[in-house]
């Protein structure tokens, strides 16, 4: 007899949770998300190889592309919807192909997370090649739908990072970055919603978060790549060019007003640079890299 995947597996000591009192459910379902954020823990040298692999591409002129299904889908849609509005990373640069497509805001539907051709289908759509990064996540690792398109996305040569719940499972053996997140059986057996998804959210969070800092949209600790284009946003965007730069946030606002809103070249511009093509140029010759940036006109503060 086969033995379950650990995702899948039923504990004994959760037998009659039902009949439990509420406070004792809810301090198991606690324990369960708190296990499943310490094996994220035991992911970080690979996490960390999957955020250089992704930063390098989409520093290259690349994308990233997320593929999945389910739950995990779920999980894939929010860091990658969030990545152009928190990184200023160009919408268009990341990519979802999910197995319910745009249907996913409405409903699940399991029956596409067997559809191995749709997710080639899927996967050619996009154009996917060498110059991209794709993360395909599933809770199990063996999800059809999810394997197969990491797979195509490799044969076209891109760069894969597979984000699985199971030891040997599929998706990690064909991924070149495989992260296993092993947060245990769930605490209801393979609502893979809850331990498995908290797991799947903090570790893609933490991946597209070092991108992000790999890629120069992080300055101690402070967002620097974001447009303001809101209230909200523009007082923080005020904020930041005030903390590094040390002007009175009217100085702050008339650069932000000068950059259209783009925080780096505010910055820069509150720092002495003059005009905002002039601060446009210099981020181009350094990347985009706020630091470098302000290195070469001598106004960084020492990274500690």
């Amino acid at each position: 007899m086969t033995s379950s995947p650990t995702t899948e597996a039923a504990e004994a000591r959760y037998a009659g949770l039902d009949t439990w009192r509420d406070d004792a459910i809810l301090l198991a379902l606690l324990e369960g998300q708190q296990r499943a954020l310490n094996s994220v823990a035991a992911a970080i040298p690979a996490l960390s190889r999957a955020a250089r692999a992704a930063a390098d591409k989409l520093a290259d002129g690349g994308r990233l592309i997320y593929v999945a299904a389910g739950s995990p889908a779920l999980m894939s849609m929010a860091d990658a919807l969030e990545i152009p509005q928190t990184y200023g990373v160009a919408h268009d640069r990341i990519v979802l192909v999910l197995a319910d497509g745009d249907g996913i805001v409405k409903r699940l539907n399991g029956q596409r997370e067997d559809d191995v051709d749709a997710a080639r289908a899927d996967l050619a759509a996009t154009r996917v090649g060498p110059g991209d990064c794709v993360i395909a996540t599933s809770a199990s690792g063996s999800t059809p739908y999810t394997v197969a398109g990491l797979v195509a996305a490799r044969a076209a040569g891109a760069v894969t990072i597979g984000i699985a719940g199971n030891a040997g499972a599929q998706l990690l053996e064909a991924a070149d970055i495989p992260v296993l997140l092993d947060a245990g059986p769930e605490v209801i057996s393979g609502s893979t919603r809850m331990g498995a998804g908290t797991a799947q959210k903090a570790a893609l969070n933490m991946l597209s978060t070092l991108m992000g800092v790999h890629l120069g949209h992080v300055y101690d600790g402070l967002m620097v790549n974001v447009v303001a284009d809101n209230e909200k946003l523009r007082g923080r965007a005020a904020r930041i060019v005030t903390k590094i730069t040390g002007v009175q946030p009217a100085e702050a606002r008339r650069a932000l007003d000068l950059s259209d809103g783009e925080v780096k070249p505010a910055v820069l511009i509150a720092a002495g640079v003059e005009t905002p093509a002039k601060a446009g140029q210099l981020l181009g010759e350094t990347k985009g890299n706020l630091r470098a940036a302000l290195e070469k006109i001598g106004a960084a503060t020492p990274a500690e």
